[in-house]
C-alpha cells in the first residue's frame, strides 16, 4: 500500500493509549551503535549517539521503526526521489536510506544548529559525505532557499512530536513543503508518551491526509506505543 490511498482504521488507535504508559527511555552515555535492521542493510549503519546537545543525540524507537519501514517497503522506490530529514537528530532514518537505496539526487538531513555537529560526524562516519547534506532547519521558520530549490518529495519526521509548543512550529513547516511540492508524502512515526501527543495528530487531520501505513512489523510496534503514517496535501 502506498502513502496516497486511505487504509481502514487501525487495529490499535493512539488514543487508546494512557497518559504514562509510554514514558521516555532512560538516557545513555555517548557511545556508537551498529544497526542493520535485521539484515536489511548489507554493510550495518554506525550511529554515534550523544546527549550532549540535546535529547535529539539519542537513537529513538521512532527512527528505528521508520527507517527499517523505508528499507522494506520503499527501497526500490526511492531512486528519484529528492529525501529530506525533518529532526534528524543524529540522522538514523536519512542515512539509512543513503546507505541502503539507491538514489540519484543528494539527500538532505536537517535539525538544529545544536544537532549539527552529530549530524555531521555520522555523515563522516558512514563515508557518505558525497550523498547526505546536513543542514539546520529550524520548524516554523522560512525555508532556505536552497532547500526551496530542491524540491523534496519525499519527507521524513520521526519522533518529532514531543514538545507541545513545537507542534504548531512543526505544522507550518509540514504545509510550507507540501505548499513548495504538493505531490510530496511525508513518512511520519511517532510514539505516543503523553495525552498531549495526540493534539498534533488530530490537527494534522484537519490540515492533511492522513493515512496509515501497512507493515508487517505494526503488531509489535503499535503495542509499544509507536504509529506509522503518510501524510500529504488534501
Amino acid at each position: 500500500m502506498n502513502g496516497q490511498s486511505r487504509s481502514s482504521s487501525p487495529e490499535i488507535s493512539p488514543l487508546d493509549f494512557g497518559e504514562d504508559l509510554a514514558p521516555l527511555p532512560v538516557y545513555k552515555a555517548a557511545a556508537t551503535t551498529a544497526l542493520d535492521f535485521s539484515g536489511l542493510l548489507d554493510e550495518p549503519l554506525k550511529l554515534h549517539e550523544d546527549l550532549a546537545s540535546g535529547c535529539g543525540g539519542q537513537l529513538w524507537p521512532a527512527g528505528m521503526v521508520l527507517a527499517k519501514h523505508m528499507l522494506h517497503y520503499r527501497r526500490d522506490k526511492l531512486q528519484t526521489s529528492r529525501v529530506l530529514e525533518l529532526g534528524a537528530g543524529g540522522g538514523i532514518v536519512g542515512l539509512t536510506i543513503a546507505k541502503g537505496c539507491r538514489i540519484d539526487q543528494p539527500l538532505y538531513i536537517t535539525d538544529m544548529i545544536d544537532m549539527e555537529p552529530l549530524m555531521q560526524h555520522n555523515i563522516v562516519l558512514n563515508e557518505l559525505g558525497d550523498r547526505v547534506r546536513g543542514r539546520i532547519l529550524n520548524w516554523g521558520e522560512p525555508l532556505s532557499q536552497e532547500i526551496v530549490d530542491f524540491k523534496p518529495d519525499t519527507i521524513l519526521a520521526a519522533d518529532c512530536v514531543y514538545f507541545e509548543p513545537a507542534f504548531p512550529l512543526l505544522l507550518q513547516t509540514l504545509q510550507d513543503l507540501l505548499t513548495l511540492t504538493p505531490t510530496a508524502t511525508v513518512f511520519f512515526c511517532f510514539k505516543k508518551r503523553r495525552r498531549a501527543d495526540m493534539q498534533f495528530l488530530k490537527s494534522a487531520r484537519r490540515a492533511f491526509r492522513v493515512t496509515e501505513l501497512e507493515d508487517e512489523d505494526r503488531p509489535i510496534f503499535t503495542r509499544e506505543g509507536l504509529f506509522l503514517y503518510a501524510i500529504t496535501a488534501k
